[in-house]
């Protein structure tokens, strides 16, 4: 017997955990007529809910033991929680899913045939469509892959979710990349593997509401970025070194026209502009460095990745 692991990051989803489970019950049986050889686990990571998630969850395990769970001792995020799945995890593949059902069950047994009857050490979704979020969320959201697609060397895939399956092999790799600040959708294109895509349109949450809004969305991106491009840093340096050739011809443009013309006083106005875009220049660059120290900073701090508080 081979055992699948599904992993279900939650955040305050009391309301979603029950259907996502019955949802769950009526795919692994359908699941079991096909493939009687697989045998399924329900990790539900408990990411410091403030509601009564862990106590559903507890509930379930009580009727159910296929379902274990991990507490977290506070919030740590979504990506602290993946990898507490996966490493907490037993089985010979692992799959990641959100408890909203915005991951819809149904694809598993496609994803696994992907895995045991075609040779891909994982099988990986993205949405074809993003209909039902904001459109300035969806806006940025494109603009965001279109803009890693050109700064870093890591692919990371237009829609991608973090629901995928994966073998014991690429999800050890995975754990194997300790560091403090991740990116999942990085991690997964940085650790390479041969994987297969499969496309679905959007599905609204069935319960609940998201816990990602626009500002932490884009201070996720921004750690997409920094995570996998050092192009902001050449970008920098490139910024520097193109003023400092514009000042050097200001410097003999100044000179030839006061050996010409004499050296007229020139309006401050001009000058103020000068110095504020500069000044901007410089603080922009300043604040890109900062970024990355910030990071190297955090991770010689060493830190857990997340600290568990109660677990089964």
């Amino acid at each position: 017997m081979k055992l699948l692991t599904a992993i279900v990051p939650c955040y305050n989803e009391e309301q979603a955990v029950p259907f996502f489970y019955e949802e769950m019950k009526k795919t692994i049986a359908i699941f079991g007529a096909k493939y009687p050889d697989v045998e399924f686990e329900l990790l539900f990571v408990d990411d410091g809910s403030t509601d009564h998630t862990l106590d559903v969850v507890k509930e379930l395990r009580k009727a159910d033991e296929r379902v274990r769970y991990v507490s977290f001792s506070r919030n740590f995020g979504k990506e602290a929680a993946i990898y507490a799945g996966i490493e907490k995890s037993k089985g010979d593949y692992v799959v990641l899913m959100d408890a909203d059902l915005q991951d819809p069950p149904s694809l598993l047994p496609e994803m696994y045939a992907a895995i045991a009857e075609e040779g891909y050490d994982s099988a990986a979704t993205r949405r074809t469509t993003r209909k039902g979020e904001p459109p300035i969320r969806s806006f940025f959201a494109r603009c965001f892959y279109r803009l890693m697609g050109k700064l870093s060397k890591t692919e990371i895939v237009d829609g991608a979710r973090d629901y995928r399956i994966m073998t014991r092999t690429m999800a050890d790799a995975i754990l194997s990349m300790r560091e403090y600040n991740r990116f999942t959708k990085g991690i997964y294109g940085w650790v390479g593997f041969k994987t297969k895509w499969l496309e679905y349109e959007n599905i609204e949450r069935v319960a609940g509401e998201t816990k990602w809004s626009f500002w932490k969305l884009f201070a996720y991106s921004l750690e997409g970025i920094v995570a996998f491009s050092t192009t902001p840093l050449a970008l920098a340096m490139g910024f520097g070194l193109l003023f400092c050739i514009a000042a050097f011809i200001m410097i003999v443009v100044i000179i030839i026209r006061a050996s010409i013309f004499g050296d007229p006083t020139s309006g401050w106005p001009s000058m103020v502009c000068i110095i504020l875009l500069l000044g901007g220049i410089q603080l922009f660059c300043i604040g890109i460095m900062g970024q990355y120290l910030s990071k190297t900073y955090l991770e010689t701090k060493n830190r857990p990745i997340y600290i568990s508080r109660e677990e089964v």
